[in-house]
């Protein structure tokens, strides 16, 4: 095995790096993870994922943590209404019955953040993470690196992996290539104890997720764990709209005023969520990376994950790629397919690229039919035809 008695170092304990640390660890691997958190209960984490089968689910197959899952997982969660900016329901899947179908490639069963987290975080053994680890910078050093933390802390490894996420400290030591801006932000907010302080949106969700178009804006939003819903106002603006915008995003009497006059033909059902989100509000720029990115492989060094590809939400796709990264990339390593590791790291690098690319250009798509005059027919159209999911 090309890295047998090789230190590995991945920096960042996302979905991505925690996936890749597992698989490497079940093949005797010698893997640290270093994460800024101060612990594994530092902060709130983002909406529920869905996996999809041929990427996040086969990864937890391989890691053998697919039973894990099942235990964990949140039935109903994918279920989907669609409405209008007067809540109005044209569509809703809450009738169909869905049977557990595991192994089918429409099912896409919806797991908390927070709860995939743990499950990776408990399969792996107990000095594998090392937390409050700010990775700062590294340096070349024999034949891999030393990084340097904010925590005054070096560590050398022979390998480092970047999982750490679209702002990556190190993605820059790989390849000076940015993302882009899509022309999209979206406004972060969460609620606790939903279904008593959202009486009327909690009535609609039903447990599921709320995708709500109309005048070129959404409103989306899901069930999370522990009776929290997610929420996103997702709109087309200018770049550096939350600098400009002159709010503050932990008072939610300003927040509720820029919704009534953004949103100003939106029911007024939806000012619940401004009037009982726990502040502040997140303003998220969505961005993506050039779908024709290439760079010149580095022997002891890639990127998995938003590192690699930060791409738009809206296929659904990112934790289900970073993932699949996790996967291909532990194979690549761990194989004895290729003369070098160098061989190995290019190999996963090319199929990634190509991979990513199609998905970026489909959540890129994806975006701007949601953010069109006819999102609303244009979705109805998708979730009431064959492409559910």
């Amino acid at each position: 095995m090309l890295i047998k008695n090789k230190k590995i170092a991945i920096v960042g304990g996302g979905p991505g790096g925690l996936t890749l640390a597992k698989l490497l660890q079940l093949k005797g691997v010698d893997v640290k993870v270093y994460e800024r958190d101060i612990d594994k209960n530092a902060r709130v984490q983002g909406s529920p994922l869905d996996l999809h089968d041929n990427s996040g689910l086969a990864a937890l197959e391989k890691a053998n943590l697919l039973d894990e899952f099942k235990k964990n997982y949140m039935p109903g969660a994918d279920k989907t209404t669609i409405t209008n900016e007067k809540a109005e329901i044209f569509f809703s899947d809450h009738e169909t019955v869905q049977t557990e179908d595991f192994g089918h490639e429409h099912f896409r069963p919806e797991i908390d953040r927070g709860t995939l987290r743990r499950i990776l975080i408990d399969s792996l053994q107990d000095d594998t993470i090392l937390w409050n680890s700010h990775f700062l910078s590294m340096q070349k050093q024999n034949e891999g690196w030393l990084l340097q933390f904010k925590n005054e802390t070096t560590s050398y490894a022979d390998i480092v992996i970047a999982a750490d996420g679209a702002n990556s400290k190190i993605r820059p030591y790989i390849t000076d290539i940015k993302s882009f801006y899509s022309g999209i932000t979206m406004l972060e907010g969460n609620v606790y104890e939903a279904d008593k302080s959202l009486p009327k949106i909690s009535g609609i969700l039903r447990g599921g997720k709320i995708m709500a178009f109309g005048n070129e804006k959404d409103i989306l939003m899901g069930q999370k764990a522990n009776n929290e819903i997610g929420f996103y106002a997702s709109f087309k603006a200018e770049e550096n709209w939350a600098a400009k915008s002159n709010l503050d995003f932990s008072d939610k009497s300003q927040l509720l005023e820029w919704f009534k006059t953004t949103y100003f033909e939106w029911s007024d059902i939806w000012h619940e969520l401004f009037e009982n989100v726990q502040t502040p509000f997140i303003p998220r720029p969505i961005n993506c990376m050039p779908l024709d990115q290439t760079w010149e492989t580095i022997p002891n060094l890639t990127l998995v994950g938003d590192a690699a590809h930060v791409m738009p939400p809206f296929a659904g796709e990112g934790v289900n790629m970073a993932m699949l990264d996790a996967l291909e990339l532990s194979e690549c390593l761990t194989t004895d397919k290729y003369n070098s590791i160098k061989e190995a790291i290019a190999v996963y690098e090319k199929t990634m690229q190509k991979r990513a690319s199609l998905i970026a250009q489909e959540s890129l798509e994806n975006g701007e039919k949601m953010h069109s005059k006819n999102a609303l027919t244009t979705m109805i159209s998708f979730f009431g035809g064959d492409h559910h999911g």
